[in-house]
C-alpha cells in the first residue's frame, strides 16, 4: 500500500500542468518545513524556540511529553538530581510543571528586551487561560494539561508565578522585608504548593508550611546572588536595611565591602534562616520520599547561609559557592530519611 501510495503521488506529480506541478512543490515544501520544524522543537531552550517556531505551531501529546522531559533534563540549571529522587510516577509531571516554571522564567530574563519580555509574558498568561478553558496546543501547555487535570491543581499558582516575573520587569527595589516577603508569594510560594498538588496534598496547613521553607530558599538565593542580579539592575535587599546600617545601594553597585555591608547580610541571613526553621515541620508530614526531597532542599539552603557566614558576609567579592563534595555530604545526611521504616 505505501509503494502504491507513493506511485500514485509521483504520477501526480509527473502528469501535472506546470501550475499544479509547481503548486505540488510548494505544498510538499511546506509539508517538509513543518515536519522539520516539529522535530527541532524538542530540543529548542525557550528563547530559541521563540525567535524559531512560529506560535501556531501544534505539538502532539507525546511530543509534548518528550519536550518537557528533555527541558527539564537538558537545562542549564540542576534539575534532574532532584527530578530522581521523587518517586518515578510523577517525574513527567514534574517536567510538565518545571517546564511551565523554566518558560516563564527565561520570558522574563533571557529576551534581553523589557518590553518584548513584558509582551511575551501576556502571550504566556493568554496560553495559560486557553489551557485552563481546554485548548492547548505549545508543547508546555498541552503536557501541562494532562496534570493539572490529573492532580487537580488549580490556575492560580501558574498566574501567580507570572505576576511575579511581570513583577521583575517593572519593580528593581525594595522598600523593606515585607514588600520582599510579599515578591515571594508570588516568585516562591507557588512552587511549593505545586509541588504539593502533585504529591497529592492540597491542604492550607501544609501549604503554610511550605510558603516558609519557599520563601527561605527564594531569600538564600538572593543572598547568594546578590552580584548576578546587580547586573540586571535588581536588588532585593531590603533600602530600609541599608538606612539603618549607613549602607548606600551606589556602594553596592560599586561592589564595596565593609562593616556596614556585613550588618546588612547579618539581619538578612538571620531573616532566610529563620523561614528555613518554620518550614521544617513540614518534612514528617508528606510521604518519605517528598520528605528527603524537602529535606535536601532545606538542609542545601541552609547550607548556602552558612557558607556566606563561613566567607564573613563578604558575598560581593565572591559569590558563596557549594562544592560537589558538600552536596554529597548533604544528601548522605538526608539518606536516612528515605532508609527509614
Amino acid at each position: 500500500m505505501v509503494c502504491k501510495a507513493r506511485v500514485s503521488v509521483l504520477g501526480t506529480f509527473v502528469f501535472a500542468s506546470s501550475k499544479d506541478r509547481k503548486l505540488l512543490f510548494l505544498r510538499l515544501r511546506n509539508f517538509i518545513h513543518t515536519r522539520l520544524v516539529i522535530v527541532a522543537v524538542a530540543y529548542l531552550q525557550p528563547k530559541d524556540y521563540v525567535l524559531t517556531v512560529p506560535e501556531s505551531t501544534r505539538s502532539t501529546e507525546s511530543d509534548a511529553f518528550a519536550y518537557t522531559r528533555w527541558l527539564a533534563t537538558h537545562h542549564y540549571e540542576n534539575f534532574q538530581v532532584v527530578s530522581y529522587l521523587l518517586p518515578k510516577h510523577l517525574h513527567q509531571d514534574f517536567y510538565n510543571v518545571y517546564s511551565f516554571c523554566r518558560w516563564a522564567d527565561d520570558l522574563g530574563d533571557e529576551m534581553g528586551d523589557t518590553q518584548e519580555s513584558l509582551r511575551l509574558l501576556v502571550w504566556w498568561r493568554g496560553e495559560l487561560e486557553a489551557m485552563y478553558e481546554g485548548v492547548a496546543s505549545h508543547p508546555v501547555f498541552v503536557a501541562l494539561k494532562t496534570t493539572v487535570e490529573k492532580c487537580a491543581i488549580p490556575m492560580e499558582p501558574f498566574d501567580r508565578l507570572i505576576r511575579a516575573f511581570v513583577q521583575d520587569q517593572t519593580i528593581s527595589r525594595y522598600s523593606n522585608m515585607d514588600e520582599v516577603f510579599a515578591y515571594c508569594v508570588n516568585s516562591a510560594n507557588p512552587v511549593g504548593h505545586l509541588v504539593l498538588y502533585l504529591a497529592g496534598y492540597s491542604d492550607v496547613e501544609r501549604q503554610h508550611l511550605s510558603d516558609y521553607t519557599c520563601t527561605a530558599l527564594q531569600l538564600a538565593n538572593f543572598w547568594q546572588d546578590i552580584t548576578v542580579d546587580l547586573k540586571k539592575d535588581r536588588v532585593y535587599l531590603p533600602l530600609d536595611l541599608f538606612a539603618k546600617h549607613d549602607y548606600f545601594v551606589d556602594e553596592l553597585f560599586a561592589l564595596k565591602f565593609n562593616d556596614r555591608f556585613r550588618s546588612v547580610m547579618v539581619e538578612a541571613v538571620a531573616v532566610a534562616d529563620e523561614q528555613f526553621r518554620k518550614g521544617l515541620p513540614l518534612i514528617r508530614m508528606v510521604d518519605r520520599r517528598l520528605s528527603l526531597d524537602l529535606d535536601l532542599f532545606s538542609r542545601g539552603g541552609m547550607k548556602v547561609l552558612d557558607k556566606i557566614r563561613d566567607q564573613n558576609y563578604d558575598v560581593l567579592s565572591r559569590r558563596p559557592h557549594i562544592s560537589k563534595a558538600e552536596r554529597v555530604g548533604v544528601l548522605l545526611r538526608c539518606l536516612p530519611r528515605l532508609l527509614a521504616v
